[in-house]
């Protein structure tokens, strides 16, 4: 065969090779992605001048797949894969080094790992964005159901209030009428208590619902952090739970009602110690940046099913068995946290566990 000849069939082997490719990435799945990059290198493969005895390898950040043989010692070339202009990945071809010289591929292969490469970045640059789009938009629907949930609280907490504060007045009335009545005494003093608590709830709710009254000062975050540790130091030691902070700045300023924050802080360790395993480690971190200070509590338990992470600051939701909870703790925190006008998030930790981050502004 005349060199003009195999040249020619080179070339059709790389026009075939960039269309093969462009097929694959059109009909691409994001579920499938690691099947899109094996065909992808398996079309490569054969579009090199020696298939047989060359190996593809394309990784990125998350996966890396390869043609299936495995070289020790070899030549290679490669091209880098671009993500939003960062290299996130390579393509690298690989032949056996005691057959063959780096001379060995020809410049059109380099060539076209250049170009498949930035085919397959476009393609994850795409995947990327789609991803992003679901996750916002996720978002926006939880915080619309939060919002809705926030306005239909308000009103059954507003509607509640005024009758509870009337049977807990009334009670105390009854009270003073039955002091020579031991049992009719029980039976008052059991109306009261779960009146209080029943109002407890509502409060609760009107935190939620974003309805309790504020008093807004310039506040330090970090003594609050320290006096919701202090508070909770005998709790972290019996459950044997440990804990470490994280803080360089000496001071982090925000605007803020100091009562609510610390009942952030608070509510969110408690539920961190409460989902620790024995020998855990909580972990409390804050910094900040021009506009916001950053709260973040992390865990080391099970972390979130997915139904969870969907249904977490929702009153009454909760994961605890029953009587271990009332499912409010952290739709009150959602509840300070929006009429701060900040943002609270909740994520699996990539390890184990799980966090939590609180957005406040600081003005």
């Amino acid at each position: 065969m005349s060199n003009t000849e195999q040249e020619l069939q080179e070339r059709i082997k790389e026009l075939t090779c960039l269309y093969e490719v462009s097929s694959i990435i059109v009909n691409a799945n994001a579920e499938l992605l690691e099947d899109t990059l094996k065909a992808i290198a398996k079309s490569l493969k054969k579009a090199f001048q020696y298939p047989d005895k060359t190996s593809i390898t394309i990784t990125n950040d998350k996966i890396s797949t390869n043609t299936g043989e495995f070289l020790e010692n070899t030549v290679t070339i490669h091209s880098n894969i671009n993500i939003f202009n960062e290299i996130r990945g390579k393509i690298i071809a690989q032949l056996n080094a005691s057959e063959f010289k780096k001379k060995d591929f020809l410049k059109e292969e380099q060539l076209l790992l250049n170009n498949v490469a930035l085919k397959v970045g476009n393609m994850l640059e795409r995947i990327e964005i789609q991803k992003n789009e679901i996750s916002l938009k996720r978002q926006m629907e939880r915080a619309d159901r939060l919002s809705i949930l926030g306005e239909i609280t308000a009103g059954i907490a507003h509607e509640l209030n005024t009758p509870l504060t009337n049977i807990l007045g009334f009670a105390e009335l009854l009270k003073a009428d039955f002091e020579e009545n031991k049992k009719a005494l029980t039976d008052v003093d059991k109306i009261i208590k779960n009146t209080i608590f029943s109002r407890e709830v509502v409060k609760k709710l009107m935190f939620f619902a974003c309805e309790m009254p504020q008093e807004m000062k310039r506040v330090n975050i970090i003594p609050n952090i320290k006096n919701a540790i202090n508070l909770l130091d005998a709790t972290f030691r019996k459950e044997q739970v440990k804990y470490i902070v994280k803080i360089e700045d000496e001071a982090l300023w925000l605007r803020a009602d100091p009562i609510q924050l610390t009942q952030i802080i608070f509510n969110l360790l408690m539920n961190a110690i409460y989902f620790s395993p024995k020998d855990g480690l909580v972990t409390i971190e804050s910094l900040q940046n021009k506009t916001n200070v950053i709260l973040k509590i992390s865990d080391e338990g099970d972390g979130f099913t997915a139904e969870a992470l969907e249904k977490v600051f929702q009153p009454f939701f909760t994961t605890k068995p029953t009587g271990d909870g009332s499912g409010l703790g952290l739709s009150v925190v959602h509840g300070i946290v929006a009429s701060h006008k900040g943002t609270i998030t909740a994520k699996n930790n990539p390890n184990k566990g799980a966090i939590f981050t609180v957005t406040l502004p600081k003005s």
